[in-house]
Formats: C-alpha cells, structure tokens, sequence
C-alpha cells in the first residue's frame, strides 16, 4: 500500500472484514507519540466545543445521528443522546491514538507556529505594530521564514532541503489484524533516504508476517544463494553490493546467523564446533586419580617406593655386613630415603592443582632430588679419593671419610634450596587456566611463575648429575674393590638420558600431558639410581650371601 493510504467510505469502513489488509506492507511518514495527544481527542465533545462546527459535522458523520437542534425533534431516534465516546467506535472509523496523518497535521502547525514567531520577532523596531496589522500579512511572506525552520524538539526533527521540501524518511509497517476487527500497525522496518550509510533501506525480513494466503517462496533479490552459518560476506569487486561471495569463517571463529557480515570470536571458555556455527563450551582438563595415565604413574610410584622400603630394610637389616659398610652406609640410607621421598613427590603433581601443590611440587622435588643425585656425587668422590688413598706415600687419606661426604651432600642441598627459596620470593608457581592451548579445553595448571627459576632448579640439578657421570665414567676400570664406579656410571648414564630427552618431551606436549611427562622423567630416573646402584648388592645379599665376606671384597684383580 502507498503511503498514509486512507479510506475515504465511512459507510464502507463499518461494515467490511478488514481480514484483507492482514500481513499488508505500507509506508509511513515518519512520526512519534505526542504526550497528552489520545486525552485530548477522548475529551472532544460537540456539547463542549459548541463553536467548533467541523467537530458537529463529524461526530454526526461517525455517530450516524444528529445533533439536538430547534427544527429537529427530541424523540427522533437518529438524535445523538451526549453519551457518545470516540474512543467506542471501531478502529477502522477512527483511531483515537496519533496517527501518521495526525502526526503531519500537528508537524505542519508547529513548523507555522515558529515561522510566525521568527516573522514577528523579525519586525525588530516595529513591535509596537497593531496585532491585526500583523495577523494580515501576505502568505507569501511567510515562506521565506518557513524554509529556513529547522528544530529538533521531544516531537522529533522539522527541516527543510534547498528545494523547500521536508526531509523526511519513511517507516515501513506491518499490518495485522485481529478477528475483532482490531489492528496493529508493526514497524518492521525505515527508508531513510539522508543517511550517510550505503543502507538508505533497511527491513527486519524476521519481524514481518505474511498473508495467510501467502504460500509460495519468497523471491531472492540477490545474485547468490545466502551465506549459511559458518560462511560470512565477502565483496565481489567491481559488483553491486548484493553480489558477494561465501566466505569459511577464519579457524577459532564462527557465524551463527545467514548473512553474516563477519564472524565473531567465541568467548574464552568456549569453542567452536566443527562447522564453526556454534560456540561449545570447553571442558575442564587436568590429570586426575580418574584418568588411566594418572593411575597408572601413581601406581608405578606406589610400587617404587615400597621397593626402595623394601631394599631400605635390607639394608638396615644386614648393615654390619661387608658390602653395606664398604658403600658408605650412610650415604646409601641417605640416598635411598630421597629416592623414596621423589618417588612419593611424584604424587604431587596428580589431581587438580592448587595453591599448596604448585608451590611443593617443583621446589620439594628439586631439593629432594638434589640430594639423591649429591648423594651420587659424594659416592663418586669417595670412591675415587679412596682408591688414590691406598697409594703408598698419598696424602688423600686425610680426606677420605664421613665429613668429606656429608660436606658434598649438604653444600649442594644447600645451593639447590636457595635457588628454591629465591623462586618462591620473586614469583613463585601458581594455579593458572590455560584457555588457548587446546582448542576444546580449558587446561588447569600450575603456572611455574618464573621459568628462569624452574629451568636454573632443573640445570643444576643437571650440573650434579654430568658432574657424577664424568667422574665415575673416568674411575670405570678401578680394581674390583670398587666396581661401585660402574654402577654409578650406568646410573649417571640413564639419569642424564632421561632428563636430556624430558626437555623437549616437556615444550612439545600440552595440557595434561606435560604433567605426565614430568612425573615419568621422575620415576624413571630414580628408578635408574635405584636399579644400577642398590641391585647388585642386594643380588650379593639374598642371593648371594657367600660374596658378602671381606676376603671377597678385599680381592683384587691385577
């Protein structure tokens, strides 16, 4: 329908099925609500406003009756009775309610009104001018005043192009109607011909109901076939605007909507799924008790550690025999309490990481660990110095003994818990969401704060362990009396193999993963140390208990 379209058959109006209108598209000049407006017409009445004659003629249009005069007599039915109300009659008579119509009939007054008062108050030094004076001033005087109106007021935006036309949009509605005969008018969309945008149209396709009758598909002014979700627009140069090619959203980004200008980015705890239409959320990853791998190294850790007790009391059971005394059984407790400490530290890094936990597990480790391998260390030492010490004429017996290893031991013990000490003041670890690492998950972990600190924790414990297998690889082919530099030699080998290998095992894996690969760098170096240290003397114990002599140990091999 056109513009405004009105109806000019009040008789028409009353008696037809407004059912035809239903899911209609018209415009509409553009206009708001007026306050007080719907008070003022309910309050119109011919027995109040007896000099307004258009009102008389009206009511007695709308009413179908006449008004009570001296040629018309008081029993006639058709005369009007007073109690009539404008807001009774059918929506299709007349609406009470501001209408577009209304709406230009009171824009036009108020742009009079202020043309008047700018031409009145132009008059400068002739205000003392008679008011009928004024009042019959040419029309055209007016336009000039007229033109040049523009205001912007609670009733909206009057104003004027150079050719003296109102510029003015349209808004485009919805009809629908009711079994009632009742309607409502639906604003579904504007044209808005002024705009600085490249859209002077712009309809909600949406918000529109059609025709009941209407069951064919809509035709597509396009092109092209509508971008789907997970596509956005993309501009064909050198075509009109609604030409365009389908775009796959970007990896990480989705389109939820046809038509999409560009896609959006999910939030943070979200993903997009594999058609990149829709955000899901991400689910909660860290290595728990309930995952397999998890069960698996506690349980590896759990049998370590009763193996290092188990061999722990062999060695305290039979600690007066000649091969625990000869491997410095102090050393040998010390070193197999910390192997049992780093097997059970390794249960630290299971289960979801909190405050306590990030700030044990690197630092107990570190200097649990630092220990067993400065334990390997001092054995090295001792072992070499008493070799050099059975030499005739050789001053190293004077170093040879508990003080010296007890020294290494605690002087390494000592650096490494510094270095942890230091960590924990500057930025200790924490817990921490790793949201962009895997795509589908949200990965908790503990932050290690300062990475200088954790990789100078690791290094020296790294340094200790080079610094043991050199020493025990250049004392290899001492005499039998210490083979124990072979066994460290082994030992120091796999343990620098292990953690060689766990660096870029450690940078490459993610979430969970690097957790895991952690914990088996723990267990299979202490079960290096354990392995290639303590098995051949408990072999020796159990199994062999006629080795076990002094004259045995004494033996040497030119």
């Amino acid at each position: 329908m056109t513009a405004d379209v009105d109806f000019s058959s009040v008789l028409f109006q009353r008696s037809w099925d407004i059912n035809f209108m239903h899911g209609a598209l018209s415009l509409s000049v553009k206009s708001m609500e007026v306050l007080g407006f719907q008070n003022f017409v309910q309050m119109r009445n011919p027995a109040l406003d007896k000099e307004d004659n258009f009102l008389k003629e009206f009511w007695q249009q709308m009413f179908n009756c006449f008004l009570p005069t001296s040629s018309v007599k008081e029993e006639d039915d058709t005369i009007c009775n007073g109690e009539e109300k404008l807001e009774s009659l059918p929506m299709t008579v007349f609406e009470t309610s501001m209408t577009a119509h209304s709406y230009t009939v009171y824009t036009a007054v108020y742009a009079i009104a202020h043309a008047l008062h700018i031409l009145y108050s132009s008059q400068g030094q002739q205000r003392t001018m008679r008011r009928q004076k004024f009042l019959c001033q040419e029309s055209w005087k007016l336009h000039h005043f007229l033109r040049s109106i523009s205001l912007n007021s609670s009733t909206g935006e009057i104003s004027f192009d150079k050719n003296g036309e109102i510029i003015s949009g349209f808004d485009i509605i919805n009809w629908i109607t009711f079994p009632n005969q009742t309607f409502l008018r639906v604003k579904v969309g504007r044209i808005d011909p002024v705009t600085l945008s490249d859209k002077p149209l712009i309809i909600s396709e949406e918000k529109i109901i059609w025709p009941n009758r209407f069951n064919q598909e809509r035709p597509l002014s396009l092109c092209n076939n509508k971008c789907l979700s997970g596509y956005r627009k993309t501009k064909i140069e050198g075509k009109l605007f609604c030409c365009y090619d389908c775009t796959p959203c970007p990896k990480g980004k989705i389109s939820n909507k046809i038509d999409m200008d560009d896609c959006f980015q999910c939030p943070e705890d979200q993903y997009p799924n594999n058609k990149q239409d829709l955000c899901m959320p991400k689910h909660v990853s860290y290595l728990s008790y309930g995952d397999l791998l998890a069960t698996g190294l506690a349980t590896s850790a759990l049998v370590l550690s009763f193996i290092t007790i188990f061999v722990l009391g062999i060695f305290l059971k039979y600690h007066n025999t000649p091969i625990v005394k000869a491997n410095n059984r102090s050393l040998s407790y010390t070193l197999l309490i910390s192997l049992l400490l780093s097997f059970l530290c390794s249960l630290l890094f299971i289960g979801r990481p909190m405050k306590v936990t990030c700030l044990l597990r690197q630092t107990a480790f570190g200097i649990i660990f630092s220990v067993a391998v400065s334990c390997m260390l001092a054995k090295t030492i001792t072992v070499v110095l008493a070799f050099m010490a059975t030499k005739p004429g050789s001053r190293m017996r004077t170093w040879v003994g508990q003080r010296l290893a007890l020294s290494i031991v605690l002087s390494c013990s000592l650096i490494q818990s510094t270095f942890c000490m230091a960590w924990l003041g500057i930025s200790p670890p924490f817990p921490d969401f790793d949201v962009w690492s895997i795509n589908s998950e949200i990965i908790i972990e503990c932050n290690e704060g300062s990475v200088a600190m954790f990789y100078s924790v690791l290094g020296f414990m790294g340094f200790l362990a080079f610094v043991s297998f050199i020493a025990a690889f250049l004392a290899r082919k001492l005499p039998d009396t210490f083979q124990e530099t072979k066994s460290i030699t082994f030992s120091m080998l796999v343990f620098c193999s292990v953690w060689l290998s766990f660096v870029p095992a450690y940078i490459s894996t993610k979430g969970k993963y690097t957790v895991a690969v952690e914990i088996f760098a723990i267990l299979a170096s202490n079960a290096g140390l354990l392995a290639f240290i303590f098995s051949p003397k408990c072999y020796i114990i159990i199994i062999r208990p006629d080795l076990n002599k002094r004259e045995q140990l004494t033996k040497r091999v030119n």
